[in-house]
Formats: structure tokens, sequence, C-alpha cells
């Protein structure tokens, strides 16, 4: 299933949303390499997340890049490696803001924004820009967490926003729960559009990241850390303010 839109109009304009997928635009195509792989490498390891650097608090030394691109070894991470960083001036924990803009091809930008601006809107509305914004990026920084937790000698990049954006996702799961949302629906060979309340699109969704193929690459418990964290987050508003407003109360469509 793919969100199109949701039935749930904002009564502000969405300037942070609307920033947030402009800079990812950005990034992905006036200052992410596109046009060799090996440059595309070097972008993604001297700029992006990467657990092994964040755990041990150092860029990655050549030694462990080398095996995780040329041996496939995704957990090349040293305890004491014996060759020097090939990028030392990378700091880990700034290389994890950075990710959140970062993607790896135009369909993984595409479905990112998509996502964002669906739910992303909503959620800016009701928290009000400078929330939202620490919100966002906190919900990145838990995504990051998560998948670093479970898999913390990973020497792989992460890039894409989409842990912050799970996170959106879940605070609009608990915020607008009864929310139609415009989606398309793939069954089979049929194709078809029908409305879906967001609590059983984003039901789904969470659901599915639990059986993620583990061999493409889906950092699947970054967008579990980012969900939880925005319906944890969703919760402690929804308290702050228990009467929902507008379409929030509108029937479910299924």
């Amino acid at each position: 299933m793919i969100p199109l839109y949701d039935r749930n109009p904002t009564r502000t304009r969405p300037v942070v949303t609307m920033l947030l997928i402009g800079a990812c635009v950005v990034v992905y195509f006036l200052i992410q390499p596109h046009n060799r792989a090996v440059d595309e490498a070097v972008f993604s390891y001297s700029h992006a997340a990467i657990p092994c650097e964040v755990v041990k608090g150092r860029p990655l030394a050549d030694e462990e890049i080398a095996r995780t691109i040329q041996q496939g070894d995704s957990s090349a991470c040293q305890a004491h490696p014996t060759t020097n960083a090939d990028f030392p001036d990378k700091s880990p924990y700034l290389a994890i803001l950075y990710s959140m803009f970062l993607h790896g091809s135009l369909l993984h930008l595409g479905g990112n924004m998509l996502f964002l601006w669906v739910f992303g809107n909503n959620i800016e509305d009701h928290a009000g820009k400078v929330k939202y914004i620490l919100f966002y990026l906190l919900a990145g920084l838990a995504a990051t967490a998560a998948q670093i937790a479970v898999d913390p000698s990973s020497t792989v990049p992460m890039i894409g926003a989409s842990g912050a954006i799970a996170g959106v996702m879940g605070a609009y799961l608990i915020l607008f729960p009864n929310v139609r949302i415009r989606s398309l629906i793939f069954l089979g060979f049929f194709i078809f559009f029908r409305d879906i309340s967001a609590k059983w699109l984003l039901g789904i969704w969470f659901v599915t990241q639990f059986f993620t193929n583990p061999a493409s690459g889906v950092a699947w418990m970054a967008h579990v850390g980012g969900f939880a964290f925005g319906v944890l987050v969703g919760l402690a508003w929804r308290a702050a303010h228990p009467e929902p407003r507008g379409p929030a109360l509108a029937q479910p469509a299924w």
C-alpha cells in the first residue's frame, strides 16, 4: 500500500515539512555523486552514519572499509585496527545528522518524501514548527540508536530519512488514527485505489517491517525504533491535549 494523500486538512502552511523535503532533494541532486559507484561509496563512507564508528567513537580504518567493500563483510568492525582511518576528519556523531538527508536512489528519495509529505504536514500543524523539527531530529536519532543496538559491529553506511519519517508516522497513528488515507493498493495483478484509515495503513506498515528480507540492506530496526519513538511522543501529546481536532474525529474508512 502506498499512501497518496490524507483527508486531513491543516490550519497552517507546512513550512518545515517543505524545507525538509527541499533539503533532501537538494542534497540528492546537487551534492551526492551519482556518476560512478566508487564516488558514491566514497561519499557514503565519508559522510553517512556507520554503527561501528558511533560505537567506537572513531572513523573506520582502511582495513575495515576494505573488508566491507571487497569481501562483503558487513560486520568488519575491529577492536584495534592496524591501519589508519581513510577519513580521519569525519565526526561519527555529526554523521548521524547528515545521514537523515542522504538517499541511495531516486526511488528511495521519492518514497521517503511522499510519506513525509502525507504524514508530516499534520504533525507539524499539531506540534508547531519548533517542536516538530526537534521531534523529527530526535526521531531520526532514536531510529539510528535502535539500528546500532541490534547491529553495533556493522560497517555499512546508514542513509535515508526513513527512521525520522517513521517517527512522524508513529505520532500520526496516535493523533489521527481514523483519518482516511487515499492509498494505491497492489493485490497480486490488481491495482486499485481505496481510502484506508490511518490505523490500518500504519499498523500494517509497522508489522511488515519485521518481515523485511535481511538481504535487502534495509535498516528495518531503524524504522521500528523511529516508529516506537513517534508513538511514545504521540501519546504524550495526546495526554496533554486529549481532544482531537477536526478530521481526527472522522469515522474509519476500513
